[in-house]
């Protein structure tokens, strides 16, 4: 023999084992090797000696007989013995034993485990049985009424570690106490519950009955488990999602409601108090004008910086103002031509705010600029359609047809119409909202409360372009 025999740390030889007629070896479970056989252990696993067995490699064992032998190595390290059926494969041909094992102490620090088999009949049913039980990736385990572990598979072990009680294994203890209680009654249990297990709380699917006891005829209480924690993860991830695009979407609704119902009433209440102020009253007059005038420049600023800070939060996505995007058509500040500075300005308006179509057609009278009026998008359309105008301007939102609509369908017509400059007046400022003006073909945007030099200075520039010439110059090139 060319393997020099290890000796016990008490001193003993492992040779006196070799009179015995009961297989005996020794298996270091880090290493995963034999340590030491006897003559009736070479002859159960088909070595022809010592040397053999201990050169063979069982390192590549599966991850069951991997956590099995774990949970050996737990159960009988403080002197504890287990005694348990075991199926070997030596040679690739099975052999099954009812093996008692504990764990022993070589004098050079390490510590083994001691197997002392006996061959044992079992029936082939059986034998597979156990081993689809113990090879499951799924924790079974039985228990007595009380909830002491009985049995439990390798993948119970690795879930739960050794000896774990029924309850225990529950995040919530009641849990398992209403589980266990339930079995006992002869009610069976399967539903989704949170486990406190060794990697942390998982969520598994249980399906807990009650089971008469082979052993002792008692009834036993038999718990199957299945991990679907990424199934619950991956289902409250969508949830949230959904949650948290149904909480955008409301915000969006809300910023775009008060922004319309803010800003329309302080577009007139600015509007008329700074025409007010340009009409003929007396200083007193003037002056309570004049108030009214700033309050509601001071309201206009804290809602607007209300509504500014809500639309750049997480919430809202960066979308780039249309107001910033290239116009789509000739410089603003080219110069009108000499056919357009023979006679007015013409400008359309739809709104359907009685206010704000008084106030913005008061303006622009004062201005010399003509300007027509139309209640919503479909009475927009239809004067866009039959009238000689150089400017729209146009409300978003309104009944009938809002000013999205209106604007698209204006884009749709087949004369020169449909290039006339399109403004949007609106409360509705938000990015992704300019973002939809542009989309449809409107040129600029305008936020309510209007500001006069503003709107003015827009509508200038717009009118100045020679939209006309280039919508003529398209429809040469097409003919």
């Amino acid at each position: 023999m060319s393997f020099q025999l290890p000796h016990l740390a008490d001193g003993g030889r492992l040779d006196a084992w070799d009179r015995l007629r009961r297989p005996v070896w020794l298996f270091d479970p880090v290493s995963c090797r034999g340590v030491y056989a006897n003559v009736a252990a070479l002859a159960l696993w088909g070595a022809a000696d010592l040397d053999e067995l201990l050169a063979r490699d069982f390192s590549k064992l599966s991850p069951a007989v991997r956590t099995r032998t774990e949970r050996l190595r737990t159960a009988t390290a403080e002197g504890r013995e287990v005694e348990e059926h075991w199926t070997f494969y030596p040679n690739g041909s099975p052999v099954t034993v009812q093996a008692v094992i504990s764990t022993v102490a070589l004098a050079d620090g390490r510590e083994v485990l001691l197997f002392e088999a006996a061959a044992v009949e079992v029936e082939a049913e059986e034998r597979r049985a156990v081993e689809a039980l113990r090879h499951s990736s799924g924790p079974v385990g039985l228990f007595d009424g009380e909830g002491k572990s009985l049995f439990a598979n390798p993948a119970a072990f690795a879930a739960y570690g050794l000896d774990a009680g029924f309850v225990t294994r529950f995040a919530n203890p009641e849990d398992g106490e209403t589980v266990l209680a339930n079995a006992m009654q002869g009610q069976a249990t399967g539903a989704l519950f949170q486990m406190r297990t060794g990697p942390g709380s998982r969520w598994h699917h249980i399906d807990c009955r009650p089971l008469q006891d082979p052993v002792t005829g008692a009834i036993s209480v038999l718990l199957n488990e299945r991990d679907v924690t990424d199934r619950v993860e991956a289902e409250a991830a969508r949830a949230a999602a959904e949650q948290k695009a149904a909480m955008a979407e409301a915000r969006q609704r809300f910023l775009t409601e008060m922004s319309h119902e803010l800003r329309t009433p302080l577009n007139a209440v600015l509007g008329f108090s700074a025409l007010l102020s340009e009409a003929g009253l007396t200083p007193m007059q003037r002056d309570h004008a004049g108030r009214i005038h700033a309050a509601g420049e001071r309201l206009a600023t804290v809602v607007e910086q209300m509504i500014g800070l809500s639309q750049h939060d997480d919430w809202t996505g960066g979308v780039e103002p249309a107001a910033e995007r290239e116009p789509g058509l000739a410089d603003a500040g080219a110069p009108m031509t000499d056919e357009d500075e023979g006679r007015a300005m013409r400008v359309l308006y739809v709104d359907d705010n009685d206010s704000n179509r008084a106030l913005i057609s008061a303006l622009l009278a004062m201005q010399g600029i003509v300007c027509e009026t139309a209640d919503d998008g479909a009475q927009g359309l239809a004067a866009a359609s039959r009238g000689d105008w150089d400017v729209i301007l146009m409300d978003i939102q309104m009944p009938v047809m809002d000013g999205v609509e209106a604007a698209r369908r204006i884009r749709l017509l087949t004369d020169e119409a449909s290039a006339v400059p399109i403004i949007a007046v609106t409360a509705n400022t938000l990015d992704d909202q300019l973002a939809a003006y542009a989309d449809v073909g409107m040129n600029d945007c305008v936020g309510k409360p209007v500001k006069a030099p503003e709107l003015l200075t827009k509508l200038f520039e717009w009118a100045s372009t020679p939209w006309r010439e280039a919508w003529r110059e398209a429809e040469q090139a097409a003919a």
